[in-house]
């Protein structure tokens, strides 16, 4: 850590409330892009989806389970392509599995008609395992053997990169109709690790040696583990959560 700074308590006081002014400003400006969010124009989609579930095939539709919106959770796992750095292939994304802990208890998203879903395209079996052993209760299903990683930019093909990316879809629907009204991944999903909300309140941060901060333990942006495998030596993040 570096060397502190240390003050007296009105010292304390008086920066405390020049930092405040800046924190209220931020808070302004997210309402103001979440109004700018909720205001986005809509597409409609016109294909069919089947996703393997726990409970036999369903439907985009189904996975609204009765509710008006979804917010799907694109996870990287990919049993056919795994990362060289994955020590299993039956293993979800390091980074993906941080953002799945910091899911909270979804009695509270339900109660608002919105329902979260977390899609990936490897085999629901893989899945089923590695959710069993991280624990989890969020939703998770397949979408093997259909176009919907492709088409929700889930899955891509670029001269740069082959492969999954995380990110999240935001669907409404209305009636018999599906429409699209939201879609971010990389730094777009870094507000929702609450591990990183309550690190950034502290002078070290996340400690990953960026932006000033120190690096804890010499990892940078690598030290991310699943959270059964921070005894053991493990694989690095295998995608940009952050």
């Amino acid at each position: 850590m570096n060397a502190r700074t240390v003050v007296s308590r009105q010292e304390w006081d008086a920066a405390r409330e020049e930092l405040l002014t800046r924190e209220k400003a931020v808070t302004k400006a997210r309402d103001e892009v979440n109004a700018l969010r909720r205001g986005l124009p809509m597409v409609e989609i016109g294909k069919d989806y089947v996703f393997d579930t726990p409970d036999g095939p369903r439907s985009l539709g189904d996975l609204f389970d009765g509710r008006g919106q979804l917010i799907i959770y694109h996870f990287m796992f990919d049993t056919a392509r795994p990362a060289p750095t994955q020590p299993a292939p039956a293993e979800g994304c390091v980074s993906c599995s941080h953002v799945a802990d910091s899911i909270g208890h979804l009695a509270h998203i339900n109660a608002r008609d919105t329902t979260l879903v977390m899609v990936s395209r490897a085999p629901l079996d893989a899945i089923e395992e590695f959710k069993a052993r991280m624990g989890w209760t969020v939703p998770w299903v397949s979408s093997a053997g259909s176009d919907f990683n492709h088409d929700f930019t889930a899955t891509v093909e670029t001269e740069q990169y082959a492969g999954e990316i995380p990110g999240v879809s935001v669907l409404v629907r209305e009636g018999d109709r599906i429409l699209l009204s939201y879609w971010t991944s990389g730094r777009g999903l870094d507000h929702l690790l609450s591990t990183y909300a309550w690190l950034d309140l502290t002078p070290g941060g996340r400690q990953e040696g960026w932006d000033g901060m120190p690096d804890l333990d010499g990892k940078a942006l690598t030290w991310l583990r699943h959270h059964d495998r921070y005894t053991e030596a493990a694989a690095s993040a295998c995608c940009g959560a952050s």
